[in-house]
C-alpha cells in the first residue's frame, strides 16, 4: 500500500536509543529491508484504521480468555499486554541462529547425560562438584537413571537478545519445563487478526509446521499402540495455565495433573471413568522437584506418588526428563564456553553473556575489579542478568547490604556469579499512538523431532516498559510482549495442523476422559443449570414486588421464604448467590479449558462479567427483573454453544447428566412446595412460569393452570423439555451409554437407580404424584450423584 502524502510518516518521530542495535533501523538510521513492508502498510493507514486493526487483535485475546496470572500484585489476572507490532526477522538470520542453537542444545543434552550418568565431566575437574551439588534442581534418586527415549531433552527454550555488536548472545537456558509456546501461538493469532490481508501476502513463516513435527515426535515415543501422551500441567492456579490447556487444546493430547494419574504394578496410569489406561509419554509442566512427592518434594500435592518407578523401568518418556532443570541455573552460563571444547572441540558459534563462577581466585578478583560493569548474585538463580533477585548487587553497589565486596565474596564465592550487564537493542512497540524504541529479548523454542532439533519459526518477544531500562523487560515489571515474524524473500507454504498431502485418514477412537475432567464437566452441568434457576426464580418474584402491597400477598410471603431457604436475597437487585453459583461454574469450567470452544469459553466469562456488573448497579423490582432477563438469555446462549458443538462423546453425557439431574431436582421440589391445592393462589401459574412453559401449557390445556395440568406438563410429560420426566429420560439414556453401565448383561448400581426412578416415575399420574411422592423423589434423584461419584469420580 502506498504511503499517503497528506499526513507523515509514523517515522518521523521514531529515534533509536543511543549507543544499542535497533531492529527496525540500521546504524546510518535506513529502514532495514524486512520490515519496509510492513512501515509501509502502516503508513498507508490512517489513525483511525490502524487503531481498529490493532484493536481487532486485542479483542480477540480478551474473546479467547488470554491472561498472565501473577501473584502478589493484587490484579491477577491481567489481560495479556500484546504490543500490536511485530518484532520481524529475516529468514535467512533465523536460519543461522537454528544453526547455532541447535549446537547449543546438543552440547546440553550431553552435560546433563554425563551429569545424570558417567560424572566425567566433574571427576576431570571441568565442572566444580559444589556446582552442581549446591543445585536444588540437582535431583539424586535420578542419578544412573537412563530415559526410555535414549534423549534427556525433547523441548528446550533459550532467552537470546542482540548485543552491541548486533550479534545474539544467549542470556538464559530453559530445559526444566519451558513456557511460552503456546503464548507464541495466541499471539501470532492476535497479529494475524490485525494484519489480515497484508500477513497472507508477507511471506511470514508459519508456525503449524513445527508444532505437527513435535506432536508426531512425541507420538513415535510411545511404548504400546493404546497408550497416549498427555501434558501434565500444576492446575489451573498456575501462572501459565491458560498456555497448558491451549497447547493440549492445539496438538490434542490429553490435560492432566498429578491427581490424574496412579502408578499401577509399575505402570503409569491414567484415572479415567473407563478405568485406569496407560500412558507412556509426558510432556511435564511442572518443575521436577515436585513430580513425586514419595521420593522428591515430600510436601507437593502436585505430582503423582510412585512416579519415579516407571521412570526407571523406562516405562514413561518425560519431556523433559526429571532432573534436566539443573542446566538452567547461572553457574552454568560461567562453564559451558569450555565445556563446548571439551565435549564438541570447537567454541560456541551464539555465545552466551559472560558469566564468572565466584569459586575461583582469579574469577573473584576479576568480578571484584569489574563489579560496577556488573550484576552479582546467586549461582543458583535461574533469572536473567537483567532480572536481579532479593540479594543480588547491581553495579558493585553494596549500600544497604551492610557487606563489604571483598569479604561478602572470600565468604560466599561459591554461591555467587557476575555477569556482564548488557544494553538489549531496540524494536518499535506502539504506544500512545505512535512507534517508540524499546529493549527487547526473545524466547525462542527448540523442539526434537523425528528428523533432529527443529527451531520454531518465530518466538515469543518480551519488550520493556521503558526505553531505558531493560530489567523492564518482564510481564511483571510492566512490560509488554510481541509476535515474531520470521520473514522470507520467497513465498512461503500455506501450513497448519491438518492432514497433509499423502497422509491416509483413519478415524481415531475418541480421546479418553480422566475422572477429575468429568467431575467438573458433570459440576458445570450442574452449577449453570442451577444459576438458571436462581435466575427464573428472582425474575418472577421481582416482576411481582412491584404489584405487591405494603402487607404482601401469601404467595410473594411464600416465595420469599422459598427464595431465602435457596440462599437467594431478595433485598439486593442481583443477589450474591447467583454471582456465587456463576463462579463455581467458571471454576468448574478452568479446570477443562482444554475441552471448551474459545466461544464457549468466551460466553462464560461475559456472563460473569454481567453478573458483576449488574451487581453494582441493578435494584430489586422491575429493574431485576429486567437484569434476570438479559442474564437468562446469556445463560441459555452458553448451555446452546457448549450442547449444539461439543463432540457426543463421555465429557458431553457428563456435562448433560450433570444438566437434567440439577433441573429435575429443581422442578421437583418446587412442585412439592407450589403445586398443591393446599398452596398460596398463584402458584400453579408460578411453577409454569418458572418452568418457562407458559405458551406450552396454553396450547396443552384449555382450562387454566390446575394442580393436575401443571404436574401431568411440568413432571410427567415426556415431551416438555422442562419436566422430570424428560430429564429423567436423558438421565437414563446417557448413563445407558457410559463405560461400564451394562457389563456382561449385568447392570450397574447407577443404571439400576436410574431404572427405578424411571419406572416409578413412568406409571404415575397427575393424582398420585402428591407432594409425599414428589418429595421422595427428589431425594431419589439428588442420590445418583453419589452413584455417578462413586462409580466414576471418586
Amino acid at each position: 500500500m502506498a504511503q499517503r502524502t497528506d499526513r507523515p510518516s509514523i517515522l518521523s518521530d521514531y529515534m533509536a536509543l543511543p549507543g544499542v542495535p535497533d531492529e527496525l533501523l540500521s546504524a546510518d538510521g535506513a529502514i532495514r529491508p524486512a520490515w519496509a513492508r510492513l512501515i509501509a502498510h502502516l503508513d498507508g493507514l490512517s489513525p483511525e484504521e490502524r487503531e481498529r486493526a490493532f484493536a481487532r487483535g486485542a479483542q480477540y485475546l480478551r474473546d479467547a480468555g488470554v491472561f498472565v496470572r501473577q501473584y502478589g500484585d493484587g490484579k491477577s489476572p491481567r489481560d495479556w499486554p500484546l504490543s500490536p507490532v511485530p518484532v520481524i526477522q529475516p529468514a535467512a538470520e533465523w536460519q543461522a541462529l537454528a544453526e547455532g542453537l541447535s549446537e547449543r542444545a546438543d552440547l546440553l543434552e550431553a552435560v546433563v547425560a554425563d551429569l545424570y550418568g558417567e560424572n566425567r565431566l566433574v571427576a576431570e575437574g571441568h565442572l566444580p562438584a559444589s556446582v552442581i551439588a549446591s543445585n536444588p534442581e540437582w535431583l539424586r534418586p535420578l542419578v544412573g537413571v537412563k530415559p526410555a527415549s535414549g534423549h534427556f531433552l525433547h523441548f528446550v527454550a533459550f532467552e537470546i537478545g542482540r548485543g552491541p555488536d548486533g550479534g545474539w548472545w544467549v542470556l538464559g537456558d530453559r530445559t526444566q519445563a519451558p513456557s511460552g509456546a503456546g503464548y507464541a501461538l495466541e499471539n501470532r493469532v492476535a497479529s494475524v487478526r490485525s494484519f489480515p490481508g497484508f500477513y497472507t501476502d508477507s511471506n511470514v513463516e508459519r508456525l503449524a509446521g513445527f508444532f505437527r513435527a513435535f506432536r508426531d515426535g512425541l507420538n513415535a515415543l510411545r511404548r504400546e499402540e493404546d497408550s497416549r501422551v498427555g501434558i501434565l500441567t500444576p492446575g489451573p492456579m498456575n501462572e501459565t495455565y491458560f498456555e497448558h490447556a491451549y497447547i493440549a487444546r492445539y496438538l490434542g493430547m490429553m490435560l492432566l495433573e498429578g491427581d490424574d494419574l496412579v502408578v499401577d504394578n509399575g505402570r503409569l496410569m491414567v484415572r479415567t471413568v473407563s478405568g485406569p489406561k496407560p500412558i507412556s509419554v509426558l510432556w511435564r509442566r511442572l518443575d521436577a522437584a515436585w513430580a513425586d512427592p514419595l521420593e522428591l518434594k515430600a510436601s507437593s500435592h502436585l505430582g503423582t506418588p510412585g512416579l519415579l518407578g516407571p521412570i526407571r523401568s523406562q516405562g514413561v518418556t518425560m519431556i523433559n526428563a526429571l532432573g534436566a532443570g539443573v542446566l538452567e541455573s547461572r553457574a552454568f552460563l560461567a562453564f559451558l564456553p569450555r565445556l563446548s571444547r571439551v565435549l564438541h572441540g570447537r567454541p560456541l558459534s551464539i555465545p552466551n553473556i559472560a558469566t564468572w563462577w565466584c569459586g575461583g581466585e582469579a574469577e573473584r578478583a576479576h568480578v571484584r575489579d569489574n563489579a560496577h560493569a556488573m550484576l552479582i548474585g546467586s549461582a543458583n538463580s535461574t533469572r536473567l542478568p537483567l532480572e536481579p533477585e532479593a540479594g543480588a548487587v547491581l553495579k558493585g553497589d553494596m549500600s544497604g547490604t551492610g557487606l563489604d565486596l571483598d569479604a561478602w565474596l572470600a565468604a560466599e564465592g561459591r554461591d555467587l556469579v557476575g555477569q556482564e550487564l548488557v544494553s538489549l537493542s531496540t524494536t518499535p512497540t506502539w504506544q500512545d499512538g505512535r512507534l517508540t524504541p524499546r529493549p527487547m529479548r526473545i524466547r525462542v523454542f527448540m523442539a526434537r523431532t523425528r528428523n533432529g532439533w527443529q527451531l520454531m519459526p518465530g518466538g515469543f518477544a518480551r519488550l520493556a516498559a521503558t526505553g531505558q531500562d531493560p530489567s523492564a523487560v518482564s510481564i511483571s515489571s510492566g512490560g509488554s510482549v510481541a509476535d515474531v515474524w520470521v520473514v522470507s524473500d520467497t513465498p512461503v507454504p500455506e501450513d497448519s495442523m491438518l492432514m497433509q498431502p499423502g497422509e491416509v485418514f483413519v478415524r481415531a477412537a475418541p480421546g479418553l476422559l480422566p475422572s477429575r475432567a468429568a467431575d467438573n464437566l458433570f459440576w458445570l452441568g450442574r452449577y449453570v443449570e442451577r444459576a438458571e434457576g436462581q435466575m427464573r426464580l428472582t425474575r418472577a418474584y421481582m416482576s411481582r414486588l412491584p404489584e405487591t402491597p405494603a402487607g404482601g400477598t401469601p404467595l410473594m410471603t411464600a416465595l420469599g421464604t422459598y427464595l431465602d431457604d435457596l440462599g437467594l436475597d431478595m433485598t439486593e437487585g442481583v443477589c450474591r448467590k447467583i454471582e456465587r453459583t456463576i463462579a463455581l461454574a467458571v471454576n468448574s469450567a478452568s479446570q477443562v479449558r482444554d475441552r471448551f470452544s474459545v466461544d464457549a469459553w468466551a460466553s462464560l466469562a461475559d456472563l460473569e462479567r454481567t453478573v458483576a456488573s449488574m451487581r453494582k448497579t441493578v435494584v430489586p423490582g422491575d429493574d431485576a427483573a429486567s437484569a434476570m432477563g438479559v442474564l437468562l438469555r446469556k445463560i441459555t446462549g452458553f448451555s446452546g454453544l457448549v450442547h449444539e458443538n461439543m463432540y457426543r462423546f463421555s465429557g458431553w453425557r457428563f456435562l448433560t447428566i450433570g444438566r437434567s439431574l440439577e433441573r429435575a431436582i429443581g422442578m421437583a421440589d418446587l412442585l412439592a412446595t407450589f403445586g398443591e391445592w393446599t398452596g398460596p393462589h398463584g402458584g400453579f401459574e408460578l411453577c409454569v412460569e418458572v418452568g418457562d412453559s407458559v405458551m406450552t401449557h396454553r396450547r396443552r390445556y384449555s382450562v387454566t393452570a390446575s394442580r393436575d395440568t401443571v404436574v401431568d406438563l411440568l413432571a410427567l410429560d415426556p415431551l416438555n423439555p422442562r419436566s422430570i420426566a424428560f430429564h429423567i429420560d436423558e438421565i437414563r439414556d446417557q448413563v445407558s451409554l457410559l463405560p461400564g453401565a451394562n457389563v456382561h448383561g449385568q447392570l450397574s448400581d447407577l443404571s439400576r437407580a436410574v431404572l427405578r426412578i424411571h419406572a416409578a416415575l413412568s406409571v404415575h399420574t397427575p393424582q398420585s404424584l402428591d407432594q409425599p411422592e414428589l418429595v421422595e423423589l427428589e431425594k431419589a434423584i439428588s442420590r445418583l450423584t453419589g452413584y455417578i461419584q462413586a462409580q466414576y469420580l471418586d
